[in-house]
């Protein structure tokens, strides 16, 4: 019953695609699902030089024998998904819960035009919100109801269940991060829904007993797009001399940034029950890390640094990013 469930540790962007993407190379799992809220995170991965972005897929869209499920809690644009699925070629491997709500246009238009939401919380404007508040209200549309869809329906509950009754390998892939959560992030500045490892589960329809392992993804600095609170949050200057400057892979806003919270990451642990955590762009705090893959060959201040993560946190940094490409990454999981 081989099943990892990985999650943001922070406010989204901590690179979890590129480590599902390089775990999909790595581990060769017989199943990805994304649950999480919609196509409002993106997730961005470089293979052999090409940047690859997914709104709608996992980031284990690059492993030709994986197969692809959305889980029942996930909003769906219909187009966004059609053209991912051609995309990437994977219209025989891609399956949808046929319960999955569906985003219109009448959404995106109301996301846009919500002032409250776009000035204060600072919503993507993808729909997502306003889709989730039409489900809570039962007058959604889903996937069953869309005839484009109808060649992508499964239920992928049971998909899931039955992969991990037959011990097949499968990654769980949440979005965003623990901080945006609708009931543990800093409320109003949050998702429309619950983004940790339980809300991913309920999403996808498997129960915690199902679960083997936790990873918590963290980047080597925080970074948030959007309104709310960012503790010790830098100038847009400083942030640039420091080569923290960042853009959201979907509204392509400029992410706010500051440096690693450990008071957070320990909260984070606690609130998902993580196991295991991934540290990523560990390069760009200490650019002679770049590229390496065995952590023997870490400069000395890059060691220091995990080994203070795993102190304060009392877990094992399994997966370290070292830079752009999926292989780039010191991966710690056999010793």
């Amino acid at each position: 019953m081989p099943c990892l469930v990985t999650v943001g540790g922070f406010y989204g962007d901590e690179g979890k695609g590129k480590i599902i993407a390089y775990l999909a190379k790595k581990d060769n799992p017989a199943v990805a699902v994304r649950g999480g809220v919609g196509p409002n995170a993106g997730h961005t991965f470089t293979f052999e030089g090409k940047e690859y972005k997914v709104r709608m897929l996992p980031s284990a869209v690059l492993n030709p024998t994986t197969r692809l499920l959305v889980g029942a809690g996930v909003l769906v644009n219909p187009q966004v998904l059609i053209d991912e699925i051609a995309k990437f070629h994977s219209d025989d491997r891609t399956f949808v819960d046929s319960q999955c709500g569906i985003i219109e246009q009448i959404h995106i238009e109301r996301d846009i035009g919500e002032d409250y939401l776009k000035s204060k919380v600072g919503t993507t404007g993808t729909g997502t919100g306003p889709a989730n508040a039409d489900r809570a209200l039962r007058r959604l549309k889903l996937a069953r109801d869309i005839p484009e869809l109808s060649l992508y329906m499964e239920d992928v509950s049971n998909s899931v269940n039955y992969a991990l009754h037959n011990n097949e390998t499968v990654i769980v892939e949440g979005t965003q991060g623990t901080y945006l959560s609708l009931f543990h992030g800093g409320y109003p500045y949050v998702t429309s829904s619950d983004v940790t490892a339980s809300g991913i589960c309920s999403h996808i329809g498997i129960g915690p007993k199902r679960v083997d392992e936790i990873l918590v993804v963290f980047k080597a600095y925080v970074t948030r797009v959007g309104g709310g609170p960012l503790e010790n949050e830098l100038s847009e200057e400083e942030a640039r001399k420091r080569g923290w400057i960042e853009h959201g892979s979907v509204t392509g806003r400029r992410r706010r940034a500051a440096p690693f919270d450990m008071e957070l990451a320990k909260k984070a642990i606690r609130l998902n029950s993580a196991t295991q955590v991934a540290v990523t762009k560990l390069d760009v705090i200490f650019p002679k890390s770049a590229g390496l893959r065995e952590y023997t060959k870490l400069p000395e201040d890059a060691k220091k640094f995990i080994e203070n993560v795993e102190g304060e946190t009392g877990l094992k940094v399994t997966l370290i990013g070292t830079g752009r490409e999926v292989y780039d990454v010191i991966d710690r999981r056999s010793s």
